[in-house]
């Protein structure tokens, strides 16, 4: 009986690219098919071939690029196409601002159905690049080949990597040198901290085995150009450990936080682990406007501080506080909301869910000698009660800030049922968010749209939405 035949790959010749979709992806609509693409632009015409079908749509990719949108721009990336990172880097940073207004006003249309006004532009980010202050590299003892190449014949050091993670995949990493969306000195220690292992023949991580010794590293900086590194061990060696950590003492000043981890566990959180400090402090200072932040090697923030206040600035000109308000800041995290607003309110509450994050809330408010905020931790569903609003007082304004899937039913019952006065709705997930608003538009009115863009070169957009009692 003989082989079957495999089924040739499905191929389209001048697909013409119409629209930006979700997850970075763009959409063409050959003959009533959605055909989706990465790194496309709409306007482009490709030829391309499909790798997944399924009955309503197909994945494909990009064979050769026959006229180019004139949104197309030339990537700077050496990585580009491999890290998954930057999805938009090869459209113009005004079409991601317009693709990304449009997404929020899809979401608004399609899922929450409601009236809302005009959405006010977006506010694009005056840095497109070394904008985040936080990125987590892995070490890898198989890298990830870019090109066809017989892996037995490669030597211990070249089968070495350090670099992200290749999307989707726990076990791919790939090597990487340059990395645009942190400040320049995060590939200097990089690099050298790479350098120093393969000439001191350092074990770099087994992904399957879980064994080697070296893990991962975190860098964190602020915008006084301070920089903090943790290094993950995944066992000890204090000679090699000291000798590593001694090298990038006296190499790079820059860091006033040198940090490291023993972790033997199978998984990569740090976490529940204990952080010991080698050199320097074990937090980093830093400032939103005039207030100061400690940011500890655990400690949430948000990953591009620049706009951070630019979102923050306009979160509090929506809550319109005149002093007298008593403010809930839900998902409050370490309380940098919480804090921003707190010049201008009564009295402002926090809530959050991550213990820790609660204790460096309560750090940061003295840290700035602010003594009218309270910060409780707890799951919001649960600790947003009549109870908790009948000891602490009813809110005036409610700011919340959830994670990607939006709030608790039982929190949005909650606020239906104290209908504070305005409500800040600030969202990572357009379509979470207006999925959480139509379930309040029957009280509330929504009365401005303002969309933020925290990541050039991504598809993630925030959003922020003003909410009033009719």
């Amino acid at each position: 009986m003989g082989k079957k035949k495999s089924k040739e790959p499905k191929f389209y010749e001048n697909l013409h690219i119409v629209a930006a979709g979700s997850e970075g992806k763009s959409i063409a609509r050959p003959e009533g098919m959605v055909v989706m693409l990465d790194y496309a632009v709409p306007g482009d015409i490709v030829n391309a071939r499909v790798i997944q079908s399924k009955r309503r749509f197909e994945i494909a990719t990009i064979t050769e690029v026959v006229t180019p949108s004139e949104d197309r721009v030339p990537t700077f990336c050496e990585h580009f196409g491999t890290c998954g990172g930057c999805k938009w880097q090869q459209m113009s940073y005004e079409s991601q601002l317009r693709y990304k207004q449009q997404q929020v006003l899809d979401s608004f249309e399609r899922i929450g159905k409601f009236p809302f006004p005009p959405m006010e532009p977006i506010l694009g980010s005056a840095q497109t690049t070394h904008y985040r202050n936080k990125v987590e590299f892995s070490f890898t003892d198989r890298k990830w080949l870019t090109h066809a190449t017989d892996i037995g014949t490669l030597s211990k050091a070249e089968n070495a990597g350090l670099g992200y993670h290749i999307p989707g995949r726990f076990d791919k990493v790939f090597d990487m040198f340059t990395c645009h969306l942190m400040a320049p000195l995060n590939d200097a220690i990089r690099n050298s901290v790479r350098d120093f292992c393969l000439e001191h023949d350092y074990d770099f991580f087994n992904l399957y085995g879980q064994t080697g010794f070296m893990r991962n590293m975190t860098l964190r900086n602020n915008m006084r150009g301070e920089w903090m590194l943790i290094v993950s061990f995944g066992h000890e060696d204090k000679e090699k450990r000291e000798a590593l950590l001694a090298h990038l003492h006296k190499n790079f000043p820059e860091i006033k936080a040198l940090l490291y981890v023993i972790n033997e566990k199978r998984n990569d959180t740090i976490f529940d682990l204990d952080i010991q400090v080698f050199a320097g402090d074990d937090f980093l200072i830093e400032e939103l406007e005039d207030l100061k932040f400690k940011i500890g090697p655990k400690s949430f923030f948000q990953t591009n501080a620049y706009q951070t206040i630019e979102l923050y600035k306009k979160a509090r000109e929506f809550a319109a506080l005149t002093g007298e308000e008593l403010v809930y800041d839900l998902y409050t995290g370490v309380g940098t909301i919480a804090l921003f607003v707190s010049k201008m309110a009564k009295k402002v509450v926090g809530i959050e869910y991550v213990e820790q994050a609660i204790e460096d809330a309560k750090k940061n408010a003295a840290l700035n000698n602010i003594t009218h905020t309270d910060f409780f931790a707890g799951d919001m569903k649960d600790l947003l009660t009549a109870e908790f609003m009948d000891l602490h007082g009813r809110p005036d304004v409610v700011i919340t800030d959830p994670p990607r899937a939006g709030m608790h039913e039982d929190v949005i019952a909650q606020l239906l049922q104290v209908r504070p006065k305005r409500i800040v709705y600030v969202s990572c997930n357009p379509a979470t968010q207006a999925r959480d608003i139509a379930l309040l538009t029957d009280v509330y009115e929504v009365k401005k749209v303002q969309p933020v863009d925290m990541f050039p070169h991504t598809h993630h957009v925030e959003n922020i939405a003003l909410l009033e009692l009719k």
